[in-house]
């Protein structure tokens, strides 16, 4: 089984967004009984916290269901139990690095705009702060369908 974790800094808007949005891909593809995914946030002030308004307003807006989605914090398990740890910002995966220590075990981690090349920046503004959700999504949404092709090529996943 692969596994996604998407860490953001509270886990109520971007990170819950993309956790949304790849499990709809992953379902729409076919291929939820060969990939999970969850997320998680750096901070610990959401936990138990439903996705953040904004974010919900935005998925139900592209009918996709954030049900069961709820913010917890990154653990140290995390480093071990995903195939891909997915951080929203430069600032995530400086706390990642952190967080990891010295063993990385088999998980890849990489930033979401690192599959996104051609946007300016480094990092998924944060909604939160920003108030565009739209322009949040517009680059989950793409980093998203990026990192699944990333995840067929790499695992040779079989359609169902």
């Amino acid at each position: 089984m692969i596994s996604v974790l998407f860490v953001c800094l509270g886990n109520i808007c971007r990170s819950p967004m993309a956790e949304a949005v790849l499990r709809h891909q992953v379902e729409q593809a076919g291929l939820s009984s060969q990939i999970t995914v969850d997320s998680a946030g750096t901070g610990d002030w959401h936990i138990g916290a439903a996705p953040h308004k904004g974010t919900k307003e935005q998925l139900d807006r592209y009918q996709i269901s954030y049900e069961g989605i709820k913010a917890r914090q990154v653990s140290s398990n995390d480093f071990t139990q995903f195939t891909y740890i997915v951080g929203m910002d430069t600032s995530n995966m400086d706390n990642l690095k952190k967080w990891q220590g010295v063993d990385e075990g088999t998980t890849t981690m990489l930033p979401l705009m690192s599959l996104l090349p051609d946007e300016k920046g480094a990092d998924v503004p944060d909604p939160y702060y920003t108030g565009d959700f739209e322009e949040t999504y517009r680059l989950v949404s793409q980093g998203c369908k990026r990192l699944l092709e990333r995840i067929d090529r790499e695992h040779h996943l079989s359609k169902h």
